[in-house]
C-alpha cells in the first residue's frame, strides 16, 4: 500500500514546505531488509561461487537504491511562498511558478500497462532551455494523479500545460 504525501511534522520540523512527496519509509525499509536477506543469502550459500556474487551484487545494489530514496527525501515539495522544490541528488532546486513552463499527466506503457507519469518541463533561473523532470509512483510516494491535483489547486500549473 502507498502512502499519501509525507506527513510534515516527522520530515519537515522547521515547517518550510506546505505540502510534500517522496517514497514512503516503508519501501525504503523493505529494501534494507531484502538487501540484509540476500546478504545473508549470499553468505550462506558458499558452494556456488558465481551465485554468491550475483546475490551478494543484488543486496549492494538493493542498499544502493535504499540510500537513494533516503538521501533525497522530499522529492518534491510545495513551499509556503508557493515555489516548488525539488531534491536530486545535485541538490535541491527551487523553481517559481514563472519558472514552471508546462505540468501535465503522461501515460508511459510500463510492464504491459500504461501508469501514470508526472511531468514537470522548468526553465531554470538564467537558462535559455527548458528541462524536462519525470516523476512516477515510486518517487511521489502516491498517484502522481494526485499530486497534479495538488499542484494545481496550488496555482503551480500552468493555464497552458
Amino acid at each position: 500500500m502507498w502512502i499519501n504525501p509525507v506527513d510534515n511534522s516527522r520530515n519537515d520540523p522547521q515547517g518550510v514546505y506546505e505540502q510534500q512527496w517522496a517514497t514512503p519509509l516503508v519501501a525504503v525499509a523493505a529494501l534494507v531488509a531484502g538487501g540484509i536477506a540476500l546478504g545473508v543469502g549470499a553468505a550462506l550459500s558458499s558452494t556456488d561461487a558465481a551465485g554468491t556474487f550475483l546475490v551478494g551484487l543484488a543486496a549492494v545494489g538493493m542498499w544502493i537504491l535504499a540510500a537513494l530514496a533516503a538521501v533525497q527525501r522530499p522529492r518534491l515539495a510545495i513551499t509556503h511562498d508557493g515555489s516548488l522544490t525539488m531534491k536530486r541528488l545535485g541538490g535541491i532546486r527551487t523553481y517559481s511558478r514563472a519558472d514552471i513552463v508546462r505540468i501535465k499527466i503522461v501515460k508511459y506503457p510500463r510492464l504491459g500497462r500504461r501508469v501514470p507519469m508526472l511531468e514537470l518541463d522548468v526553465r531554470p533561473p538564467g537558462e535559455d532551455d527548458d528541462r524536462l523532470i519525470i516523476f512516477g509512483r515510486w518517487d511521489l510516494g502516491t498517484d502522481p494523479r494526485d499530486v497534479f491535483d495538488a499542484l494545481d489547486s496550488h496555482g503551480l500549473v500552468p493555464r497552458n500545460s
